[in-house]
């Protein structure tokens, strides 16, 4: 098979094309009112799963990005182990996501931006190199940082000016 990064100067450009899929998925969840984080999930140059945030959506606290991404490579690829998947993801799973990440057998994740207030990639948490678990797969962070916080700080300062905008009403 052809190497898909090779019409690529460098994997950071690869990886920055990956990333933008993550944040047009980032941008799903911001136009639906939800937490804007995207997760997209590659093999081989093919993406074989998507998801954003929907917990508001679907009433459902697992809808997280990173877990629908998984479950969509999951049901594509006809199995649970996700091994040679790249998982690139906006904002830095949380612990249940990270969990999912360990138990899908994920090769890499990449990360755009840190969560210092529930991310557990290495902010509060670092589940997914815990050297007692059996699978670690390899952590980048900062490919297209400022995008994607920017998406989460513009998100919040907003939700915040209309929390106070109803409070005076």
């Amino acid at each position: 098979m052809l190497n898909p990064r090779a019409k690529y100067d460098n994997i950071v450009q690869y990886m920055e094309k990956m990333m933008k899929e993550a944040l047009a998925q980032a941008e799903l969840a911001l136009a639906m009112g939800e937490v804007p984080v995207g997760a997209i999930i590659e093999k081989d140059g093919e993406i074989i799963g998507r998801g954003h945030n929907r917990t508001e959506t679907m009433k459902d606290p697992t809808a997280h990005a990173e877990i629908l991404a998984i479950k969509e490579a999951a049901a594509k690829l006809g199995g649970w182990r996700l091994l040679g998947c790249t998982l690139y993801v906006t904002t830095e799973p949380c612990s249940m996501c990270a969990g999912a990440i360990v138990l899908a057998r994920l090769a890499k994740v990449v990360i755009g931006t840190k969560d210092p207030k529930a991310g557990a990639c290495g902010s509060i948490l670092n589940i997914i190199e815990n050297p007692r678990l059996n699978h670690r797969p390899e952590v980048v962070f900062g490919i297209m940082e400022e995008d994607c916080r920017r998406i989460m700080q513009d998100f919040f300062t907003l939700l915040r000016k209309k929390k106070s905008e109803d409070t005076i009403l």
